[in-house]
C-alpha cells in the first residue's frame, strides 16, 4: 500500500518484507530426556538469537543511514537482493554452515535498511522524534508479544498455517489498495498487519523456546523480520498523525 509521505509517494512495504520468511526452515525441536528444554541451554540460546537479532538490526540502522539519498528504484533492486538473501541463508542453515547463515543475516539487514531508508529520510526530515517514537514503540511491542511468546507453556505451531494465509490476505490487500480507493483501507492495513506481525512475534518466540541451536540464524532472521515490519507499520503511524 502506498501513500503521499510530506509530498512524496512512497512505499511501506511492511507485508512484502515479512514474505520474504516464508521460505522458513523447519527443525526438530531438542529437549531433554523428560521432554523438556533443558533450561540452562534454553537461556543461552535466547541470549544467542537475541544478540544475533540485535546486530542485524544495528546493520539495518546502518543501511537507513547511508542509503537516505538513494532513489526507489534503487531500493527495489535492493528488496530482490533481501529476497535473495532470505532465500541463501535457508540453506545455508539447513546444510549447517552456520557461519554463512550469519553473515547472510547481517546482510539482509543491510539491505533492508539501504532499501527503505528514502521512506525512513523522509520522516525524519519532516520530524525526527517520529523515528525515535517508532523505534520505542516498537521495541516495547516485539518484548510484550515475545515475552508472552517464550513464557507460555502452550505449543502454538499450530498457527503456522493460519498466519501464513493471513499474511498472504494482508498483501493482497495492499496490492489491491494501490489500484482501488477502500474506505478507511489505510487504517484497516495498518492495524491488521500490527496484529498479525504481532501474533507472528508470539510464534516465533514460542517456537525459540523449543528449538535447538541448529536453528538460532533462522529463528533470529524471523525475529528480525517481525521487528523491521512493527517498526515500519509504526513510523507510519506516529508519521500519519503529523500530516
Amino acid at each position: 500500500m502506498t501513500r503521499a509521505v510530506h509530498g512524496r509517494e512512497a512505499s511501506v512495504p511492511s507485508a512484502t518484507v515479512r514474505d520474504m520468511s516464508t521460505a522458513r526452515t523447519t527443525f526438530q525441536d531438542g529437549r531433554a530426556l523428560d521432554g523438556r528444554p533443558v533450561e540452562r541451554d534454553a537461556h543461552e540460546l535466547l541470549g544467542q538469537v537475541m544478540g544475533l537479532v540485535a546486530v542485524a538490526v544495528a546493520f539495518a540502522a546502518l543501511g537507513a543511514y547511508l542509503g537516505r539519498d538513494l532513489s526507489g528504484a534503487t531500493g527495489l533492486v535492493l528488496f530482490i537482493g533481501a529476497f535473495a538473501c532470505i532465500f541463501a541463508l535457508n540453506v545455508a542453515a539447513s546444510r549447517g554452515r552456520q557461519q554463512l547463515a550469519v553473515v547472510l543475516l547481517f546482510g539482509l539487514g543491510l539491505l533492508l535498511g539501504l532499501a527503505t531508508a528514502p521512506i525512513i529520510a523522509d520522516y525524519a526530515a519532516a520530524d525526527a522524534s517520529v523515528v525515535w517514537q517508532a523505534a520505542g514503540a516498537t521495541a516495547a511491542f516485539i518484548a510484550a508479544a515475545g515475552a508472552y511468546g517464550y513464557a507460555t507453556s502452550r505449543d502454538l505451531s499450530s498457527w503456522a498455517r493460519t498466519l501464513f494465509w493471513a499474511l498472504l490476505g494482508l498483501i493482497l490487500f495492499g496490492l489491491v489498495g494501490i489500484f482501488v480507493a477502500i474506505p478507511a483501507g489505510h487504517v484497516i492495513y495498518t492495524v491488521a498487519g500490527l496484529g498479525i506481525f504481532g501474533a507472528y512475534t508470539i510464534f516465533d518466540f514460542n517456537r525459540l523456546r523449543r528449538a535447538t541451536p541448529d536453528s538460532a540464524v533462522v529463528i533470529a532472521a524471523s525475529i528480525f523480520l517481525d521487528v523491521f515490519n512493527v517498526f515500519l507499520l509504526l513510523l507510519d503511524v506516529f508519521g500519519g498523525s503529523r500530516d
